[in-house]
């Protein structure tokens, strides 16, 4: 018996292995959303595509498993654009069904027609129209494939009338997901190994694409002394229960992390693609290891590039290296690891009760927040707080816009991830401005009965985009914010809320917040003059603030001055 094209692709997606589709319902997509209500997805309505989009990037990257968006012809399709940038960024298997206006229109500019495939080609694994109805489950089906296997975003465009056509659907396409294995040649792990032997001082790199690695990586650092750098994105797969971890590298990072890949002999740079060049150390000292073969190299000059999965790559390449027995290298930066450690407590401590610091705000969830909790923050500061102040347990995890770096992603990932993992605590970390910029999906948290928790740290300003203006030496500008109380603004949406404005109140109020049913907001209104302060000062830093505090004054605001060195650099 023949069926619609839009049944066919809702059965395909199905087999796939997709359990949600997040988007706005509408003319070209209402036989598909017909055939969702008769299946086992669930639709989720949001208020805006973009929230969409990362809710279902979250979903998947949480889980590795395919979610889905669907959106209305040129306008709802659009305003997927930067969840789905975000989301294929990060890895995350999302496909995406990009309606169209009826093929009887298409060609002569009828409104809402959009060419989808020009916007979406550029960053996508796949991206292809649905030109026949016996292609429908072929197409959803490779797409689907093309997304869980190189883990990122596909599209599938389809003409609103399509929809309703039908076919036979006599073909049984399936997603494969095949796991090979692959490592360096023989000659090339020799070379690898002398190099190895030879150097006295080693660190470990490691990237993401090292999240399978971990133990792997260990052995390696126990036999050559190594301590081991991550990338941010790395920190919850390679920092838990690990003595060699020394932390991160980077503006973001600490102490430990960048000086023990600048002062090492060699640096082994796995499944890293961190693209900022000036915190690499020179080029003859790294050996760059990676799956993907167009990544060797591009990032910084490299001594050797290997292809090569990192868990098969140095589970072959332990036996081959001789033991090292100067521990030296490796304990000075597990020292300053210590150090580092300590120094972010000391920066959440609070000696004045009306000045609450982000990080007391964040060291206090760190404490209170679930062993297995799920955390996602908003861009910016809020971001840094997450990185730097709540420890990686092994069963937490984290998710932040490291890639994209766009604004507004917190809550709508969060939400995705709370879909998809409802019995565990799944914590938003909101900045005032990513927040209010998709407020409108706070609704979509009580309609689609969402329990997630956000905290948002209150600033009144985009605070990193005002840190960066300042530390350039220059006065901010069109920083500021005028806010609400988002405690109750969310109450006005039916979420409960809490609001501090004394650190005496947080603790209270955090256990309230966490122990709360359903959606529930907590509204910390945090120190404004917060500076990020990198991992090392340079003297062009200290320069420019300066030089930032004789603008200002000049402005007419010495008050500032005055405040951003109490706030940072005398308490």
């Amino acid at each position: 018996m023949a069926k619609t094209v839009a049944h066919i692709v809702v059965d395909a997606l199905e087999k796939a292995g997709a359990k949600r589709v997040y988007g706005i319902p509408g003319d070209t997509i209402n036989h598909f959303t017909d055939a969702v209500s008769k299946s086992d997805l669930r639709w989720i309505t949001v208020r805006h595509e973009e929230a969409g989009a990362f809710a279902a990037g979250g979903e998947s990257y949480m889980t590795g498993e395919l979610s889905v968006c669907a959106g209305t012809c040129g306008p709802g399709s659009l305003h997927f654009v930067n969840g789905i940038y975000e989301s294929h960024r990060n890895g995350a298997p999302v496909l995406l069904i990009a309606s169209d206006v009826a093929r009887t229109e298409s060609g002569f500019n009828f409104p809402q027609e959009v060419d989808q495939k020009k916007i979406y080609e550029q960053h996508s694994h796949f991206c292809e129209y649905i030109s026949h109805p016996s292609q429908a489950r072929r197409i959803i089906t490779k797409a689907a494939q093309a997304a869980l296997n190189k883990k990122g975003v596909a599209v599938v465009i389809v003409n609103g009338d399509m929809f309703s056509e039908k076919d036979a659907d006599e073909m049984d396409w399936e997603v494969y997901r095949p796991k090979p294995v692959c490592r360096p040649n023989d000659q090339e792990m020799t070379d690898l190994a002398a190099l190895v032997d030879a150097a006295k001082k080693v660190s470990v790199y490691a990237g993401i694409g090292a999240r399978d690695a971990r133990e792997e990586i260990m052995a390696f650092c126990e036999k050559v002394k190594a301590p081991m750098v991550h990338t941010t994105r790395a920190k919850e797969f390679l920092e838990p229960n690990n003595p060699y971890n020394v932390g991160v590298n980077g503006i973001l990072g600490n102490r430990a992390g960048v000086e023990a890949l600048e002062n090492a002999d060699l640096v082994i740079a796995i499944g890293c693609d961190f693209a900022y060049t000036q915190y690499y150390p020179e080029s003859k000292k790294i050996v760059q290891i990676d799956i993907d073969p167009t990544h060797l190299g591009r990032r910084s000059a490299i001594n050797m590039g290997l292809v090569g999965d990192a868990k098969t790559t140095l589970a072959a390449l332990v036996p081959m290296v001789s033991a090292k027995s100067d521990t030296g290298h490796l304990e000075e930066y597990q020292e300053q690891w210590n150090k580092d450690l300590e120094g972010y407590l000391e920066e959440g401590k609070e000696n004045d009760p009306n000045l609450i610091h982000p990080q007391f705000v964040a060291n206090m969830l760190d404490k209170k927040a679930a062993d297995d909790a799920i955390f996602v923050s908003d861009v910016g500061t809020s971001m840094v707080w997450m990185l730097r102040h709540l420890k990686a347990t092994g069963k937490r995890r984290f998710l932040n816009s490291l890639l994209h770096g766009t604004m507004a992603n917190g809550f709508p990932q969060a939400m995705g991830a709370k879909l998809a993992y409802p019995d565990r605590q799944v914590i938003a970390m909101c900045g005032d401005g990513g927040l209010t910029m998709l407020m409108g999906d706070l609704l979509t948290l009580v309609q689609e009965k969402i329990p997630l928790k956000l905290v948002v740290f209150h600033n009144n300003t985009l605070g990193f985009v005002e840190m960066e203006q300042r530390v350039e030496g220059l006065v901010d500008h069109f920083t500021g914010l005028t806010n609400p109380d988002f405690s109750k603004l969310a109450e006005a949406c039916g979420i409960t809320g809490w609001h501090v404005e004394n650190s005496n109140d947080l603790e209270t109020a955090m256990d309230a917040w966490l122990a709360a049913e359903g959606p529930a907001l907590l509204d910390v209104h945090v120190n404004q003059m917060e500076l990020v302060m990198p991992p090392k000062i340079e003297v062009s830093q200290v320069a420019s603030t300066a030089l930032f505090g004789m603008k200002a004054v000049l402005d007419g605001r010495t008050k500032e001055v005055v405040d951003l060195l109490r706030n940072n650099f005398l308490r």
